[in-house]
């Protein structure tokens, strides 16, 4: 129906780009996008990395790697017509231990089957080429990862949002979601809008949002805090390009990098630590009913049962820049706790199954008038304009 009224929870850019491609591919349609906050992008958009992932991770079949392939064309494509920042300064996923070739071999053949354009395999000479004071025994190039500003991006999605005769309604936290005739209701305490469908993003809340709406318990998310660190002014020279380690793949995590920002800062990082709060990005924000609710919940105990080692690794480069910098001095040797500078945080919201495996893949779900992402964690910026796709497609399949 033309004159349908979309309801959005989340203003983030994967419900930004949703909401955007709904306008432009129904006419006539409303959307409203309901944000508890006073602004766009305020938290895993606005804490991101600003990389645009080229597919080099990801499981060939999965949701994961046909969307980030498809995401990162119309993102190019998007940023040129925009002019917003988008720069190809390629990506090295170093190997620094002979242990680690046979997992970067593995990556090679999933980058082949994910169709990442011109990634190759290099030599420890050749690395030398590409970024002269990296480190590593053999790696994978790939020219075509990018940098972006995904802030300004979400912020263009809305501009899109608003000029087709949608909203962005600020400060709507929702706190209710039912079921009326012909329709479903979106609470903000006394505020109530009536909408035709509702397609839930909520990022770090989704698993509460999702229970707001009656839908099914799990996954739940569990927030973990990535903390980065900034190389001073007069050693960005260091890093050319984008340098990773070949990830450990126990985990969905890729371990801590260089990332050069489209500003020009650096930033080393990040580790991933559970944080005290969905919205903790300081060691200092605690929310007792975050924790009671990740207590409560049994996944929680078999993940830390599983992974205790790793997490107490990851807490104690929290604590100390040189434990934090000792991994990172392995791809640019030399580098070490008196060259950097401590940077910001990000949360990332992380599903986590009953059974303690964390959620790898995207989850997106429809139940009758409500379609539900469950998971987008990273690449979800990069993917943001392929997942509104297959958004819209789940959300109107029998329309």
């Amino acid at each position: 129906m033309a004159d349908e009224t979309i309801g959005i929870v989340g203003a983030g850019i994967v419900g930004l780009a949703t909401g955007r491609e709904i306008a432009l591919r129904r006419p006539g349609t409303r959307v409203v996008v309901f944000e508890k906050e006073q602004q766009v992008s305020l938290h895993q958009t606005g804490h991101n990395s600003g990389v645009v992932h080229a597919g080099i991770y990801y499981k060939p079949g999965s949701l994961k790697a046909n969307l980030t392939v498809r995401g990162v064309a119309l993102l190019r494509e998007y940023c040129q017509e925009r002019e917003l920042p988008y720069k190809e300064i390629g990506k090295l996923v170093m190997a620094v231990r002979q242990d680690e070739l046979g997992r970067m071999e593995n990556l090679y053949q999933r980058s082949r089957n994910n169709h990442v354009p011109d990634l190759r395999k290099v030599s420890q000479d050749e690395i030398k080429e590409l970024e002269p004071n990296a480190g590593g025994i053999a790696a994978l190039h790939s020219p075509r990862t990018a940098i972006t500003d995904y802030p300004a991006i979400a912020r263009e999605f809305a501009k899109d949002i608003t000029g087709s005769g949608g909203e962005v309604k600020l400060g709507f936290p929702v706190t209710g979601i039912t079921d009326v005739p012909g329709g479903i209701e979106v609470a903000s305490g006394q505020q109530r809008v009536k909408v035709d469908r509702l397609i839930l993003c909520a990022g770090l809340q989704s698993d509460s949002v999702a229970k707001l709406a009656q839908d099914k318990r799990e996954p739940k998310i569990i927030p973990f805090r990535g903390e980065y660190m900034l190389l001073k002014p007069d050693r960005t020279h260091l890093v050319r390009g984008l340098v990773y380690p070949v990830p450990d793949p126990r985990y969905p995590f890729l371990g801590v990098h260089f990332t050069p920002r489209v500003d020009g800062t650096v930033e080393v990082g990040p580790n991933a630590v559970m944080a005290l709060a969905r919205e903790g990005y300081t060691l200092a924000k605690v929310s007792p009913r975050d924790l009671l609710g990740i207590a409560a919940y049994p996944g929680s105990w078999r993940m830390a049962a599983q992974h205790w080692r790793t997490g107490i690794k990851e807490y104690r480069g929290a604590l100390s820049v040189t434990a934090f910098m000792r991994d990172a001095g392995l791809y640019v040797p030399g580098v070490g706790p008196k060259d950097v500078v401590r940077g910001g945080a990000g949360v990332r919201a992380q599903a986590l199954d009953r059974d303690g495996t964390l959620v790898d893949d995207f989850r997106i779900h429809r139940t009758g008038r409500i379609t539900a992402v469950r998971n987008a964690p990273s690449p979800a910026a990069t993917a943001s304009m392929a997942i509104a796709e297959h958004i819209v497609d789940a959300a109107f399949g029998d329309a």
